[in-house]
């Protein structure tokens, strides 16, 4: 009987050993990618390759390096852009072409590019967002296997809070902006627009002359330290555009079926005398929408917030600092 159970034992063993020889993942790579933005270390545009294997994502670009691991990614998205061929040539090309010709041309001078957008915390808890180009099938291989890791526990990001629910209390008070997460629950916006208008506000900000350290989410302990002013932006509207549709509708195609988005942008200070809320709306023709509507909102933001801390610092009371009224970012 004790001959057996020894033999049970080692057969339990072995089986043990064989499932979890047969979890461990078959690392493979998917070639001709392009990290569009957002990866740290890596140029937007870079092309490249990505790894998986059971450790995580590896972008491995011309001149640059960088692994997600799978414990600190947060989500990881697909979807597809329609771009345009020959860029604005391209689009007076076809709005050229008599008797709806255009319509024909369009349908033939596009092409959609298949998104992989990764949302992860760096070795700081800081958040990121990478946007890839790749090919269809990889991203939904890609997905796949994210969709099939066992739980991690990591939880979205959100503003720390005390267990009495109350707003937490800054024993220190950092110079310095922080990039909190976006609201983006009034409107349905695709993961790879989400992460560039992030993105993008934290590059704008951080090549903006006197706006300071830049901070982003998750990345100081919000419980004891707070940055000196935070800049919040929510979305109001999101309206997608139509590129096939401008393509045949003539001059009139500048104006007509484009990418629409509405944001509140919001600037606060840790003394609460500064609260100020503008509405920005931005508008966008051309490729690449979800880069440059993200671009064109961040560019004027950066741009208000310098404006808006150098007329707080001057008043010291944040006098004259209101609400404004919306404002254009084509």
């Amino acid at each position: 009987m004790t001959r057996f159970l020894k033999l049970l034992f080692l057969l339990q063993l072995h089986v043990a050993f064989c499932l979890a020889q047969g979890q461990q993942m078959t690392a493979w790579t998917a070639p001709g990618i392009q990290h569009a933005y957002g990866l740290p270390q890596a140029r937007a545009k870079e092309k490249g390759a990505l790894t998986v294997n059971s450790q995580g994502l590896t972008f491995t670009g011309r001149s640059s390096r960088y692994t997600i691991p799978w414990r600190d990614t947060v989500a990881v998205s697909t979807g597809n852009e329609r771009v345009e061929l020959w860029g604005t040539t391209g689009r007076i090309v076809r709005m050229a072409i008599p008797n709806g010709g255009g319509l024909a041309a369009a349908s033939v001078m596009q092409h959609k590019v298949n998104q992989l957008t990764v949302e992860f915390h760096d070795p700081e808890a800081a958040y990121h967002a990478a946007v890839f180009y790749l090919p269809g099938k990889e991203a939904a291989r890609i997905l796949e296997t994210y969709s099939h890791l066992p739980p991690k526990g990591i939880d979205l990001i959100a503003p720390a809070v005390n267990p009495e629910g109350e707003a937490p209390v800054c024993r220190n008070t950092l110079p310095g902006v922080l990039v909190a997460a976006p609201d983006w629950n009034q409107a349905e916006v695709p993961a790879a627009y989400r992460a560039q208008v992030y993105e993008h506000i934290v590059d704008r900000l951080q090549r903006a002359q006197g706006a300071g350290h830049v901070y982003r989410e998750g990345q100081i302990d919000r419980q004891h330290d707070c940055p000196q002013y935070t800049v919040k932006v929510s979305i109001v509207s999101f309206k997608p555009g139509n590129q096939v549709m401008r393509a045949t509708m003539g001059p009139i195609g500048f104006f007509a079926a484009t990418t629409q988005m509405t944001f509140n942008a919001t600037i606060t200070d840790t003394t609460g005398k500064l609260h100020v809320t503008e509405q920005l709306q931005a508008t966008v023709r051309g490729e690449s929408e979800s880069r440059n509507v993200a671009d064109g909102i961040a560019k004027h933001l950066a741009k208000r917030y310098v404006a808006t801390l150098k007329q707080f610092e001057k008043s010291g009371t944040g006098t004259g600092l209101a609400e404004s009224g919306p404002r254009r970012c084509e």
